[in-house]
């Protein structure tokens, strides 16, 4: 990869200059990721060994554990060890490896809950034709195209700072790289570029939660008809997503759908993206969740070898 500047590494300035502040945040991230790690590959293997993964909704939810895995981890690592670093710098390449790859399993998410929503619409407004229309050749084809229309945008996002000057300073103020930090940085004007990333960004993330909007617009039509019991039992399957969706957007469009500049909010807002939503995610679709607190239930009878308790 190669970089037309002067740069070839970037100093991150993380979350705060104060050591104290430093040494508390570690102990903390280092114990929601780690509550990260188990609770999605908790989700993850408990769908995968029973017959849930046999229904839509949780194989997007399987899929979505992935997603929050593998998009946590390429910034939450990274920032658990540069707050005890003296000194916290990444290269050039590692720069937008990571730009890229939290682009991409980012994307990939929000055309995941994309998906989990039409999955809702499907099983709430059109009942007798949800096993027609959810067919596993359909979840699989939406799951090939989350991954492809999450390549597309971080592809869009690379190639819009890769080709850019960095001739220094090389102080980027955030604990991972992103894009608006990186066009601050450019010894060049970046207008025109700011007005693309809204494009990419902001655009996907709108176009995205209209669609969800829309699905869930048509799900309350449909059910304002039915019996308070049945309203509630069928708006209750929808409760866990729309708190997911709520966590994961409410923060990009605060960072991406606005002119490209940086705020000091941004990095607390990140946090919410990159650590919180992907920790309370496994938590909100399993506590009130009894089909998969009985999957957990037998994967754990199964694991310790005891006898499942009826």
């Amino acid at each position: 990869m190669e970089n037309n500047n002067n740069i070839t590494e970037f100093i991150l300035l993380g979350l705060s200059q104060k050591k104290e502040i430093e040494v508390l945040c570690f102990f903390l991230f280092l114990l929601c990721y780690i509550v990260i790690l188990i609770g999605n590959l908790l989700v993850m293997i408990s769908i995968t060994c029973s017959q849930l993964i046999n229904q839509p909704l949780y194989f997007f939810l399987s899929y979505l554990s992935l997603s929050d895995l593998c998009y946590t981890s390429t910034v939450t690592p990274k920032l658990i060890t540069d707050l005890l670093a003296v000194k916290k710098t990444i290269s050039y390449n590692g720069c937008m490896t990571q730009l890229f790859t939290m682009h991409f399993f980012g994307g990939m998410e929000v055309f995941i809950l994309t998906g989990m929503a039409y999955d809702r619409y499907a099983a709430i407004c059109k009942p007798l034709h949800y096993t027609v229309i959810m067919t596993r050749q359909k979840c699989a084809a939406m799951i090939a195209a989350s991954c492809a229309g999450g390549f597309l945008h971080s592809s869009g996002q690379f190639l819009l700072v890769i080709f850019l000057p960095y001739c220094g300073p090389n102080e980027i103020d955030h604990y991972f790289c992103d894009v608006y930090p990186l066009l601050k940085l450019a010894c060049t004007d970046t207008s025109r570029i700011g007005l693309l990333v809204i494009a990419n960004s902001g655009l996907m993330s709108l176009v995205t939660f209209a669609v969800l909007l829309i699905s869930y617009a048509m799900i309350l039509y449909t059910v304002r008809s039915y019996s308070v019991k049945n309203r509630r039992k069928a708006l209750s399957t929808c409760s866990s997503h729309i708190t997911v969706v709520a966590l994961f957007f409410a923060p990009l469009f605060f960072i991406y759908f606005r002119p490209a500049t940086t705020l000091p909010e941004d990095k607390v807002f990140a946090l919410f993206y990159t650590i919180f939503a992907p920790m309370l995610n496994p938590l909100i679709y399993t506590l009130r969740n009894m089909e998969m607190k009985n999957a957990i239930k037998k994967l754990w009878c199964r694991i310790t070898g005891r006898k499942e308790m009826n």
